[in-house]
């Protein structure tokens, strides 16, 4: 793919902030971003530019019909000083997915995985270098067409941006969340855009998040549309653990979006010759099976799988009738504590990960 560059003068570029406290997630911009554009049925002007505003016409469809999707993933640097993407393959793949859904066309996995390479090699100062950070990347599309029809657009601006990033939630792994269950609200139905990563899904959330944090909760686990089932926290998958330390994440489906974390646990699981031993598996959990299994003591921790949470441990469940739930001792526990060492140590190359889950970013020089 052929890539111009058109960077800020070294003197004008920011810097990462010096500071020993937990970056913030998501407020962080690098220097640069990344932008390509489609129009007459190909992809044209790969392109590194200042990051800065992008133009659009008011009568842009993203604007009026929804079509914007977008990815998460992260970059870690090693302690041979290189920069490495973590499973970016998968976010790739899963962006093409969510584009198909959205009658959007898609982005060679190829060039997307090229123009992220060639944008962190150029914003490789920014990578931080301390406990729960990273180099959060967001990949994201949106429709440009100037046009009130209700129908697939014919133009999009497809781009790539960088921002170094501390832990999602405040206290990082180390603080238990607290989860709402409720019927009031639900995330995605059957035959919908759940399993797509696409602005409307997130809008549609939003609501249901303001009503947890008045009820004093970090967020809402959703139920399927019948309320018979577990499916997702709005920012991840979610996940129990068993008394004899087996990881149960809800099985996917149409209104489930796959986090790439929980299909990591699900295939490290399949592997032999791990440092740690890891049992998971994916099934249909009914929500009063699942607070049962809380309440008598069965189900001995819980928490979240995400790209941007990683692990999140759950402490407690507020119930519709205002019963509180807690989940063991309400702290983080032995599993979740013992996998999250494991996985995030091997995403920072200190534990071996399976092959291809590493991409070295390349030096290419500026």
């Amino acid at each position: 793919m052929n890539i111009t560059c058109e960077l800020l003068e070294q003197s004008k570029r920011c810097a990462l902030p010096k500071t020993d406290k937990p970056l913030p997630f998501g407020q962080l911009r690098t220097n640069h971003m990344f932008l390509m554009d489609y129009r007459d049925g190909g992809w044209h002007d790969a392109r590194i530019v200042p990051y800065g505003p992008i133009e659009l016409m008011p009568g842009a469809m993203c604007l009026h019909y929804g079509q914007t999707i977008f990815e998460g993933a992260k970059a870690f640097i090693h302690d041979d000083g290189e920069i490495y993407l973590f499973r970016y393959d998968k976010n790739c793949e899963r962006l093409n997915h969510s584009a198909r859904n959205l009658c959007m066309p898609e982005v060679p996995v190829e060039d997307q995985m090229e123009a992220t390479l060639r944008l962190v090699d150029i914003e490789r100062d920014w990578c931080p270098n301390m406990p729960e950070s990273s180099l959060y990347i967001r990949p994201f599309m949106f429709a440009t067409q100037d046009s009130l029809g209700v129908k697939p657009a014919s133009a999009y601006t497809f781009c790539i941006m960088l921002s170094p990033a501390g832990p999602y939630y405040a206290g990082g792994f180390s603080n238990a969340i607290r989860l709402l269950i409720t019927t009031k609200y639900h995330r995605a139905v059957s035959g919908g855009t759940g399993t797509s990563k696409c602005g409307g899904n997130y809008a549609s959330s939003l609501q249901a998040q303001e009503y947890a944090k008045k009820m004093n909760c970090d967020q809402v686990l959703y139920l399927d549309a019948t309320n018979q089932t577990l499916e997702e926290v709005g920012t991840m998958n979610h996940y129990h653990v068993e008394k004899d330390g087996t990881f149960v994440i809800p099985a996917f489906n149409d209104s489930i979006l796959k986090s790439v974390t929980s299909q990591s646990v699900l295939e490290l699981a399949t592997m032999k010759d791990l440092p740690i031993s890891i049992k998971a598996r994916s099934e249909t959990i009914r929500v009063d099976e699942f607070v049962e299994g809380v309440k008598s003591g069965d189900i001995i921790e819980a928490g979240g799988f995400g790209t941007a949470a990683v692990i999140s441990p759950v402490g407690s469940y507020l119930l519709e009738d205002g019963t509180e739930i807690t989940v063991g001792d309400g702290a983080v526990g032995k599993y979740s504590r013992q996998f999250y060492g494991y996985y995030s140590t091997m995403q920072i190359g200190r534990n071996p990960a399976p092959e291809g889950w590493q991409i070295q970013v390349p030096r290419y020089g500026e």
